[in-house]
């Protein structure tokens, strides 16, 4: 088990290096000699002028208001967060462009492993901000959470907040089969269209599917399989029959079960809509909404109770949750919106059009332990 670490240092306007994967230190200066400096062509200066002019122009609105001007905060912000590397630069880098003045360190790694790292570090906590997860996930650490309504709040359903506000939906994730549509004509097989179809002989041992310990999409999966095809109690035996056609394989991440279907590896994939809409220009690949009922649980997004830096972290998450950001993780990274005044983006469904299970989030949350216990216990039977 490891956490990879990385600290973003304020914008500069120069992306180069920034990754999750490589936190080594920075680019050595340029030492050549600068040419002799010439006149900048006049659209430019008027470009910048024009900038120049906005910023002016935006702190004064913000002093009129009584507010903060974005150059005004200051400091450092730590945030958790399990989202892959690639949006997780992107939204970092657009907060940092906003607030050139906040240093944002990020810590990357499963949903679980995150949650628990909180849960131990209560008596000091290092992290601010908890962006991402399954909202059930956070909910089972809610205690280390504290409540807050952020600025967006008008914009955001009941359905995907807490009611104490101690997290934030910031992007519903639908539940998805992802299939490897070269290995499926090879062997003359049929798409598979529901969970159901899983525990079909013909898929045994082809499956990409990750420990739900290790994974909160992988735990909300369980949890929709469960309440989908029986209840809390009948809905194991379902359970039991897809775990036997796993045939002994389990996916240590979540982030690799569509990446092993992609790459071949796997015929098909459970994931979430956001890692297979990003294929969606691949057509040696595709995905379904399971017709016998799937889930829409949000990503969440929560303020670590007595955080060090709590003023940067309520900028942060009014950040992501803002139109802005959602706009720019939508658009590129096919992150469904949870905003109301956004539509989905291209190749997603609209929620009314996908059938879902009645999800119940106290007991995903509450029971998530005994949950994953029984889950275990059919491993080793």
């Amino acid at each position: 088990m490891y956490y990879e670490e990385t600290v973003f240092n304020s914008f500069t306007g120069n992306n180069d290096g920034l990754s999750l994967a490589a936190c080594g230190g920075g680019k050595a200066a340029d030492t050549t000699t600068a040419p002799a400096a010439t006149e900048a062509p006049a659209d430019t200066k008027a470009e910048d002028k024009a900038e120049e002019t906005k910023a002016e122009e935006t702190k004064a609105e913000a002093e009129a208001a009584g507010e903060k001007a974005p150059e005004d905060y200051k400091g450092t912000v730590v945030v958790y967060s399990p989202h892959d590397a690639d949006p997780l630069n992107a939204g970092v880098n657009l907060f940092m462009e906003k607030y050139p003045n906040v240093k944002v360190e990020v810590v990357a790694a499963g949903t679980g492993e995150l949650c628990n790292r909180i849960a131990a570090e209560t008596a000091n906590p290092i992290a601010d901000v908890l962006w991402g997860g399954g909202a059930d996930s956070l909910a089972a650490f809610k205690e280390y959470f504290e409540p807050y309504v952020c600025a967006n709040d008008e914009f955001i359903g009941a359905a995907y907040k807490d009611p104490d506000g101690l997290w934030i939906g910031e992007s519903p994730l639908p539940m998805v089969i992802f299939y490897n549509k070269d290995l499926i004509e090879k062997d003359g097989l049929t798409i598979p269209e529901t969970w159901e179809d899983l525990t079909k002989p013909e898929w045994k041992g082809k499956i990409a599917y990750c420990l739900p310990s290790k994974s909160g999409s992988a735990y909300t999966q369980l949890c929709t399989m469960i309440l989908g095809h029986g209840g809390k109690e009948d809905g194991w035996d379902f359970i039991k029959k897809l775990y036997d056609n796993l045939d002994g394989k389990i996916v240590d991440s979540s982030g690799k079960c569509h990446k092993m279907v992609a790459d071949g590896e796997f015929y098909v994939g459970l994931t979430l809509e956001k890692a297979a809409v990003q294929y969606k220009d691949d057509p040696s690949v595709g995905f379904v909404y399971p017709k016998d009922g799937t889930s829409a649980v949000p990503d969440g997004v929560a303020l670590v109770k007595g955080c060090p830096n709590e003023e940067n972290a309520k900028l942060f998450i009014d950040f992501v949750t803002s139109k802005e950001c959602q706009t720019e993780q939508s658009g590129n990274w096919g992150r469904r919106p949870v905003r109301s005044d956004m539509e989905v983006g291209e190749g997603m469904a609209k929620l009314e059009d996908i059938p879902l299970v009645d999800y119940d989030f106290d007991w995903a949350a509450n029971e998530k332990e005994a949950i994953i216990e029984h889950f275990n216990d059919i491993m080793v039977d």
